[in-house]
C-alpha cells in the first residue's frame, strides 16, 4: 500500500470509486506539488476525474480531513514521547484576481480569498505528526457586511481549536497536550473556557496583555521583580535585512493570580525570557509566555520556552502549502471546492515536512519504513550511486533525494531543507512512473 492509500484508509465518501480517486489525486499532488491540477494530472481524463471530484457533492472538505486525523490521531499514540505540541495559528489564502464565489476581503479590503487557521501537531523534536483540526472562513466584501452578521465572531476559532485540542486529549490519556498559540491567542475568553474544561490540555500562548495584577501593579512589572532562574544561549537564525546572532537571554518565572472583575480568579504562571545586552540600536529579543503549568525549577522553565520556540513549524508548514504546493494558484470556481482541494494539499505539505524532519530526529531509521524499496533505490541509481549491499539509513535516501533537488550537500550547508527534498521526490516518482510504463509496454518497447 503506497503513503496516500494508507492515508486515507479511513476515508468515507459512501463510493469506493470517489474515495480510490482520492487517492490517485493526493499520489498525484505529491508527486508534484508545485505543479497545476492539469499538469499533476499528465492527463485530460485525469484532469476531468480530477475536477469532476470537487464537483461532487457526496465530497468534502470535513471528510477527506477526518481521514488524516485519525491517522494523526494513530501517529500521536505511537509517539513513546509523552509531551505533544498541537500548534494553532492562522494565515491568509489570497485568491485576488481570480473568478470564485464565496471569497471575502483579507488584509486589504480590494484583496479577495479566505482564512486557514489548523492544529500543527509536533513532538517536542520537532517532528510534525499531522493537522488534527482546520478552521477556514472568508470575511464579507466589506467591514459594514461582517458587523451586520454577528454569528462571524473570528476569535471562536481559538476557543474552538482548544475545544478539538481537550477532546483529542480525552482520546490520548497516554500523552500531554500543549497547546501553543501566538499574542492573538492571549485573551480572556480562551483562558476561561480552558480553565471551565479543567485544563486537559496544557495552555503554552505568547502574552500579549500586561494585565492588571492589584494594588496598581501591572505583570510586566511584577516580573521585572523577580530574581532570574537562568541564562539560555541561542543563535537566531537571519531573516530579510538582519544577519544571524547570537542572542543571551535571562530567564524569570512567576506565580500570579488573575483576578478580572466579576469574574474568576485564574492561577497561572508567566515565564520571561529577556535578551540582555542587545547590539546597538536593537530592542531586546523577550518572550513573555502565560501557561497554566506550575513551573519551579530553571529547567521546567527552560523547557517551556524551548516548546514555545518550536511554533515555527506552523511557519514553515505555511510556506510549504503556500510556496511549495502553489495552493494560491488553484483555479476552482467555488470556495467550497477550494477547500476540498486543500484537504489533500494539507496532506501533501504535512508529508514533506514529515520527510524532511524524520530524516534529521531519526536518522539511523532503515529507510523502508517510509520509503518503498524501488523509491529508495532509485534514489541511489538516479543519482549515479551505487546501491548499498544492506537497506540504507533513512538519513542517506532523504539526503539522496536533496541532491537530487539541488542541494549540494556541502559541510558548510547543513541539513536539507524541505524544497530540495520534495523536488527529488518528485523525480524519482517521475522515474518510477517510467519504470511501470515500460513494464506495461513489454516487448513492444523499442530501444533505440
Amino acid at each position: 500500500m503506497n503513503w496516500s492509500s494508507s492515508e486515507l484508509t479511513d476515508l468515507d465518501l459512501g463510493d469506493k470509486r470517489l474515495e480510490t480517486r482520492a487517492a490517485h489525486i493526493l499520489n498525484a499532488m505529491l508527486k508534484a506539488p508545485q505543479s497545476s491540477l492539469p499538469k499533476a494530472c499528465q492527463s485530460w481524463s485525469s484532469t476531468l476525474a480530477t475536477y469532476r471530484f470537487f464537483w461532487n457533492e457526496a465530497v468534502s472538505h470535513d471528510a477527506l480531513m477526518a481521514s488524516h486525523f485519525e491517522a494523526t490521531e494513530c501517529r500521536i499514540r505511537q509517539q513513546d514521547s509523552k509531551i505533544i505540541l498541537c500548534i494553532q495559528d492562522t494565515t491568509e489564502l489570497d485568491f485576488n484576481g481570480q473568478e470564485t464565489e464565496g471569497l471575502g476581503r483579507l488584509s486589504y479590503d480590494k484583496q479577495r480569498g479566505m482564512y486557514l487557521h489548523p492544529t500543527l501537531c509536533i513532538t517536542p523534536e520537532r517532528l510534525p505528526l499531522g493537522i488534527t483540526d482546520t478552521w477556514m472562513w472568508s470575511r464579507g466584501l466589506s467591514k459594514a457586511a461582517d458587523q451586520a452578521n454577528p454569528s462571524i465572531k473570528e476569535s471562536r476559532r481559538w476557543i474552538e481549536g482548544y475545544e478539538r485540542v481537550a477532546e483529542l486529549a480525552a482520546r490520548c490519556p497516554g500523552h500531554r497536550l500543549i497547546y501553543t498559540g501566538d499574542r492573538e491567542s492571549d485573551f480572556y475568553d480562551l483562558l476561561k473556557r480552558a480553565q471551565a474544561l479543567d485544563y486537559p490540555a496544557d495552555l503554552l500562548i505568547r502574552a500579549q496583555h500586561n494585565r492588571a495584577l492589584g494594588d496598581d501593579l501591572k505583570l510586566w512589572d511584577a516580573i521585572e521583580q523577580q530574581q532570574a532562574l537562568t541564562r539560555i544561549t541561542f543563535t537566531k537564525p537571519r531573516k530579510q535585512g538582519e544577519k544571524a546572532r547570537k542572542v543571551v537571554q535571562e530567564i524569570k518565572v512567576l506565580r500570579y493570580t488573575l483576578r478580572p472583575k466579576s469574574k474568576h480568579p485564574m492561577l497561572l504562571t508567566l515565564v520571561q525570557a529577556k535578551e540582555i545586552n542587545p547590539p546597538a540600536g536593537k530592542s531586546p529579543l523577550i518572550w513573555r509566555l502565560v501557561t497554566n503549568r506550575c513551573v519551579e525549577t530553571a529547567d521546567a522553565a527552560c523547557e517551556l520556552i524551548d516548546w514555545y520556540r518550536a511554533r515555527w513549524e506552523i511557519e514553515m508548514f505555511f510556506d510549504v502549502l503556500k510556496v511549495g504546493c502553489r495552493v494560491e494558484k488553484l483555479q476552482l470556481d467555488t470556495k467550497e471546492r477550494i477547500e476540498k482541494a486543500l484537504a489533500l494539499y494539507i496532506m501533501v505539505a504535512w508529508r514533506i515536512m514529515f520527510l524532511m524532519r524524520l530524516g534529521r530526529t531519526c536518522p539511523e531509521l532503515p529507510a523502508e519504513l517510509v520509503f518503498d524499496p524501488l523509491e529508495w533505490k532509485v534514489s541511489f541509481r538516479l543519482g549515479k550511486k551505487a546501491l548499498p549491499d544492506g537497506i540504507p539509513t533513512l538519513n542517506q535516501v532523504i539526503r539522496n533525494l536533496a541532491e537530487l533537488g539541488g542541494f549540494l550537500g556541502r559541510k558548510c550547508d547543513g541539513e536539507p531543507g524541505a524544497k530540495s527534498i520534495w523536488l527529488g521526490y518528485s523525480r524519482v516518482l517521475d522515474c518510477i512512473y517510467g519504470i511501470q510504463m515500460a513494464s506495461e509496454l513489454g516487448e513492444g518497447l523499442i530501444c533505440v
